[in-house]
């Protein structure tokens, strides 16, 4: 099976987006539907889903799912990790289309753990492959938290706080029960079973010929543990 590392999966971004002039709002779409596809299939008749976001684009994908889920009769909430000061334009137009719906509430930070508590499927959209520094507080006690809900996680694209190269949890990484991840297996993910699960690999609308992934240049800056994508 195709494997990329994180250098792989950046370029493939990079050359949808420059050389197949495909818009990155229209790859966080494809992105945030395939993961809105396997979170039904995990759900079957249940309905409850927590969506917990980041401000980087991996955050972005979770918006779209969420806005997909709401569509299919899912009940979800929305919680926010990180700096909303500091989303990205592409996260921020999903988030605005969700409040413009009425129908995806926002939570707040103290009733975290009773949200979870009351979920049949979390969906970890904190951050993306390019996470590189150690997972601090809070965004640590955030993924703590999800671990030890018990409850089945659904990671986008790679679970939060593994290193998608060499598949070592940088810190702490969400402990997923299958993790969707998009055009290829990333190098790591062979090591890192009992973080990543089941993965299901998805296409974004465009052929994984050109070298790499998606749009993104993840970068972690700052104890905020920010999701560049």
């Amino acid at each position: 099976m195709r494997e990329f590392s994180i250098k792989q999966a950046q370029e493939f971004d990079k050359n949808a987006q420059q050389k197949l002039g495909v818009p990155s709002l229209i790859l966080m779409e494809n992105a945030g539907r395939s993961v809105a596809e396997v979170a039904l299939k995990m759900l079957g008749k249940k309905k409850s889903v927590v969506v917990v976001c980041g401000v980087g684009n991996n955050g972005g994908d979770g918006f779209v799912a969420a806005r997909h889920l709401a569509n299919a009769g899912k009940k979800v909430v929305i919680y926010i990790v990180g700096d909303l000061a500091k989303l990205k334009n592409d996260p921020k137009i999903n988030l605005n289309i969700l409040k413009r719906m009425e129908t995806v509430p926002m939570s707040h930070r103290d009733r975290f753990p009773s949200l979870l508590s009351k979920a049949d499927l979390i969906i970890d959209a904190i951050f993306g492959i390019g996470l590189k520094s150690e997972v601090k507080s809070p965004m640590s006690d955030v993924i703590e938290i999800m671990n030890k809900s018990q409850k089945p996680i659904l990671a986008v694209d790679v679970p939060s706080g593994l290193d998608a190269d060499t598949g070592k949890p940088l810190g702490i990484a969400v402990k997923a029960k299958q993790t969707v991840t998009f055009v290829a297996m990333k190098k790591g993910f062979s090591k890192a079973k009992k973080y990543c699960g089941k993965i299901i690999v998805k296409d974004i609308g465009t052929s994984p010929s050109p070298l790499g992934r998606r749009r993104r240049n993840n970068s972690c800056k700052n104890n905020t543990n920010s999701d560049e994508g």
